[in-house]
């Protein structure tokens, strides 16, 4: 436990514990509305940001935040109003927004391919006091979004047209879940990295699936999953001197397989016992074993 004596690690672990929350806490939606790779896209556009909190000598993670909201509101519309032109728009707001990162990045002073990595890849050592103290007021609006809209959000993200019949402001929710995105991802970046951390937003969540199909359930176990993945992955590339994003997508598919073989066996055991508590149901039916016999005649 002797890393805890280290200033960077104690920022390091507390800004990973608030990624293990917000990114599956967002990416279960993501995963009902079928925008599994909303998060990859986001990323691309946050280069941007990062980019200008170089050129402008700003917050690299405020600056992030507010371009990454953009791009989300933007994909948003591009959803709405594009149609068939909608996947080609995607497609130059995400690579014109990495693209532009890279570029602002190499033009600031001091500019630098290692500060690239440390944005693409995560770092332990570049998560500063500032970025703690910003990570932690992007996360209490996440949790606040996530936790106290749940009912509104799952409505909206099962059935747009339910939700809409229902009387609920169903563009407003979905602008909601696109900035609530963005937001955690520009959270998860600096231990994650923008271009990984939409595996974090999903792997949990389709893991948890493998357990319970229950949307309480779901969001407990993923939010736990995620927990015990970013702490377990930042603590290993402290020793092992490797990647912490790297490290901790690697863990949690690992977690993802497990599970999967775990829950194989266990369908088929629940199957089972469901086709046999059916049978029990149906011969206990006054008259359906004659029934089935005359059928038989």
């Amino acid at each position: 436990m002797e890393f805890l004596n280290y200033a960077f690690m104690q920022r390091a672990l507390l800004a990973a514990a608030l990624v293990g929350v917000t990114a599956p806490a967002v990416g279960i939606y993501l995963v009902q509305r079928r925008q599994a790779l909303m998060g990859d896209g986001i990323g691309h556009v946050a280069m941007t940001g990062v980019g200008l909190g170089f050129l402008l000598s700003t917050s690299p993670v405020w600056m992030a935040t507010a371009v990454a909201v953009v791009g989300a509101v933007a994909m948003e519309l591009i959803r709405w109003y594009g149609k068939t032109r909608g996947d080609i728009a995607l497609a130059m707001l995400f690579y014109g927004g990495m693209a532009g990162g890279v570029m602002l990045i190499n033009l600031a002073p001091g500019g630098s391919n290692a500060n690239l990595s440390s944005y693409l890849f995560g770092s332990l050592s570049t998560v500063s006091e500032d970025d703690v103290t910003a990570i932690c007021l992007l996360a209490a609006f996440v949790v606040l979004v996530t936790v106290g809209l749940r009912r509104q959000l799952f409505a909206v993200s099962q059935d747009e047209e339910f939700a809409r019949v229902t009387g609920l402001p169903v563009r407003a929710l979905n602008l909601l879940t696109a900035v609530t995105a963005a937001v955690t991802v520009t959270v998860a970046m600096r231990v994650v990295g923008l271009l990984l951390v939409s595996a974090l937003m999903v792997v949990p969540v389709a893991a948890a699936q493998q357990l319970t199909r229950s949307f309480a359930a779901t969001f407990a176990i993923a939010v736990a999953i995620g927990i015990s993945v970013t702490l377990g992955g930042t603590v290993t590339s402290y020793y092992q001197d490797v990647p912490p994003g790297a490290t901790i997508v690697l863990l949690t598919i690992g977690v993802f397989i497990v599970l999967t073989l775990l829950a194989t066996p266990l369908a088929r055991r629940r199957a089972r016992a469901s086709a046999a508590r059916d049978t029990a149901c149906t011969a206990d039916v006054p008259g359906a074993r004659g029934t089935s016999d005359e059928v038989t005649v």
